[in-house]
Order: structure tokens, then sequence, then C-alpha cells
């Protein structure tokens, strides 16, 4: 029997309005489109696409040994073995683990910082680099509501993606001068000194992604004073050190610079390339405080915004990293890995640049050499790469972002060929 106008007017204020009796379940997401391809992604997608044989992908990011491998490496291979049926399976703390927040803290500030002394520091174990910047985004938006971040061009594409899903505004700063292929220098500082005072600044620490461009140990300090000037607070994220030059310590100076002039800084820390972690999604958030009572608070509220976001973070991969930090031998090995890992990439930047010279390639390679890091921004244009991939199957992002992971001393020869074919015209 039909329901009366009154009855369903009643029920609709008692249930909420009634469905279109055509609507199915499917239509409830009916509208929704498929998501953008990762950039960065889709060129791993189409390598293993490509059945050719001389295929060559140096658009992972991640590292690779001479035979174009993966790694692992023997120092987690062995925190492996001891973490093995040592431990039960129990949660974390929403903050991690305290043993690898602590040994994280040593590496970023200094075995021996006044800050960690002083307790002056929050910090909470993180999924690895993005969970860092995520969490520190999120904690800027509720606690900064007003702020907006300035961004490098360019940048890593994800950063951009995590401060505009913590609805954080964002500007960007000058970075890269593509003449040069060089760092921007004069830009950046304009950018600084014209940004309103006490702006936000996201800094890479160490090997610029995707240009593998840093400033100079002066630039820095030129920077950090600029910043002091200002009023500007400085967020690092810190995802290859030790990778990038094979010193951990040197690979942390801009930090160490920042912190000796008084600044207060967010650092993100990742053990994805310096350990190979990729998969375990190991990394710190740290902020520094004025005082302990400070730094306690800010952890109490960095722990609040990660329990609805995940509760709490994985066991296994903080284990790892803080039984290689907190042993004296297996710290040991792991520094000569890292060191070994980053001679390689530094080793097929020299090879690379030669080869291409080799070739009588009329343009300056340069800055594959000067560059650092795990990629080499090499300044070939989108149409450039279009070619590299359609005539030799070379796959790269269209940026012309080079990662030196994928090169070896198989294929390098071959990769200068191609590059010089593309380039040569130009």
């Amino acid at each position: 029997m039909a329901m009366s106008r009154a009855a369903a007017a009643v029920r609709q204020r008692r249930c909420g309005p009634l469905l279109p009796a055509a609507r199915s379940m499917a239509s409830w997401f009916g509208h929704v489109e498929p998501a953008a391809k990762d950039p960065i992604l889709g060129v791993t997608e189409a390598f293993l696409a490509d059945p050719s044989p001389d295929k060559v992908n140096v658009g992972v990011g991640a590292y690779r040994d001479d035979d174009g491998k993966p790694v692992v490496l023997e120092c987690v291979r062995e925190a492996e073995r001891r973490v093995a049926g040592s431990t039960n399976m129990e949660y974390l703390p929403m903050g991690g683990s305290v043993k690898m927040i602590e040994e994280s803290l040593k590496l970023a500030y200094g075995e021996d910082s006044e800050f960690i002394k002083d307790k002056r520091i929050a910090a909470v174990q993180a999924l690895s680099g993005t969970g860092a910047c995520r969490l520190f985004a999120d904690f800027q938006k509720r606690f900064l509501p007003d702020s907006q971040i300035y961004i490098p061009t360019p940048t890593w594409s994800n950063h951009h993606n995590i401060w505009r899903d913590a609805q954080v505004p964002q500007r960007t700063f000058a970075y890269y001068h593509p003449e040069s292929r060089g760092l921007d220098f004069a830009g950046l500082m304009d950018d600084i000194k014209n940004a309103p005072e006490g702006s936000f600044f996201l800094l890479h620490a160490c090997a610029h992604n995707p240009t593998g461009v840093d400033p100079s140990e002066e630039q820095w300090r030129e920077i950090s004073h600029q910043f002091k000037v200002k009023n500007h607070f400085p967020f690092f994220d810190m995802a290859y050190q030790g990778f990038a030059s094979g010193d951990p310590e040197r690979d942390a100076k801009a930090i160490r610079i920042f912190l000796e002039d008084g600044h207060q800084i967010g650092c993100a820390q990742s053990y994805a390339k310096n350990m190979g972690l990729y998969g375990q999604r190991a990394g710190c958030l740290s902020i520094l405080c004025d005082d302990e009572i400070q730094a306690v608070a800010v952890k109490s509220q960095l722990q609040q915004i990660a329990r609805p976001m995940y509760s709490n973070p994985p066991l296994h991969g903080a284990l790892i990293v803080s039984t290689i930090l907190g042993d004296p031998a297996l710290k040991s090995l792991w520094l000569k890995e890292v060191k070994g890992m980053a001679d390689r990439i530094i080793g097929m930047r020299k090879a690379l640049k030669e080869s291409l010279e080799k070739l009588g390639s009329p343009l300056s390679w340069e800055h594959i050499t000067n560059q650092i890091g795990m990629f080499c921004y090499s300044g070939m244009t989108p149409e450039q790469v279009d070619r590299l991939t359609n005539e030799f199957h070379i796959y790269m992002t269209r940026n012309g972002r080079i990662s030196m992971a994928g090169v070896t001393t198989g294929n390098v020869a071959y990769l200068a060929n191609a590059i010089h074919e593309v380039t040569k015209t130009n």
C-alpha cells in the first residue's frame, strides 16, 4: 500500500530522506574518477612493461648495486638475526621506540648534543620521512593555523601533497638555477628576505631531491643568518644522511649550523635510503623546543595527532635501527656500508660525465659531478626524455631527473651515448 504524504513526511523526519528506488549500491561512488598516476611510480610501471632487453630504469628512487639489483646491508641482516625471537609483538607506545628515537636524535643533533642532555627535543617515531613530514604539517596546521610553508622550486613532488592534504597554505622559494644547473643562491636569499617575518621554510638537509644541488657550507651560514634576521622557522627533511657524502656528520652540517646559530628547528629523518629499509617505514620526527616542559607538551600533541592516523608505529624497522645504531660494531659496519653506497653513486657520476665528454658532447656536464646524492638533474627537456624512452628504452621522469642508483658499469656507456644523441642538436 502506498505511503501517504503525511506518513512519508513523518518518516523522513525520523529516518532521513527516502533513497530513490533506482539507486544502486555502486552509484554511491559513481562520481569517483581515477587518480592521476604518480609520475615516479608510473615510470617504473612503463619500464616493467617494456620487453626490450636493452631497457634501463634511471627513474627508481631506491639504491641498486652495480648489477642493478636491490641491496640488503649486512648490518641489517645481522640486526635481523639478533632481533629474531628476542621480543614479543606488543604495540609500541604512540610515540614509538624510545631506543630508536634516542639513537636518531644523536645521529641528527650530535652524539654529545646539549639539546638532548637538556631534554629540549620533542621526538616521535614516524612512518619514514613521509610520515614525519605529514605529522609536522598537521602539527603546524593545528597549532599555527594562520601560518604557511615555503617549499623550494623544485622539490620532491610529495612535499606538495603532504602540506596540501594537511591544509597548510603553500608558497615557493627560488632554489634551482636551470642555466648553471646549480643553486639560485641570489634568488633564494631574496625570497627568504621577502617572506613575511616568522615564516616556515622546508629545507633539504643534504642531497636535494630532485636536483642534487646543495648549498655550500658558507651559503648555509648565510641562509641561517638571514633566517635569524627574519625569525623564520626551518624544517629540515633529511632523507639521505650518510648516503649523500658517505659521512653522516658531514651530511648533517646544515642542521648543526642552524643549531649553533640558536635556531629552533624541526627535522624529519628517514632510514629508507641510508639503511635500505624502504619497506620498513622507519623514521623520526623531532622538534627543538624552548625547554623540557615545552618538549613534553609538544611530544604529547604529536602523539595525539598520530593516534587517529595510525595509532602507533611499526616495531620491526625500529628494532633494526636501534640495534644497528646502539651497537658500536654494527654501527661501524653500517658506516662502512653506507660509505660504499655513496662512493658507488659518486663513481657513477664521474663515469657518466667522462663518457659524455669522450663522445665529444659540446655541452658542459660539470653539473653531474658537482651535484650530490642519488639524483642528478640532467637539464634535459621533457621532449629529450621522451626520445630517450621511445628510441633507447631509457626510463626517467620527464623533468630530466636521473637516478644515479640505476646507472651501472654495464649500462653507463649506453646511457651516455643515448643522452649524447638526444642532446647533441641543441
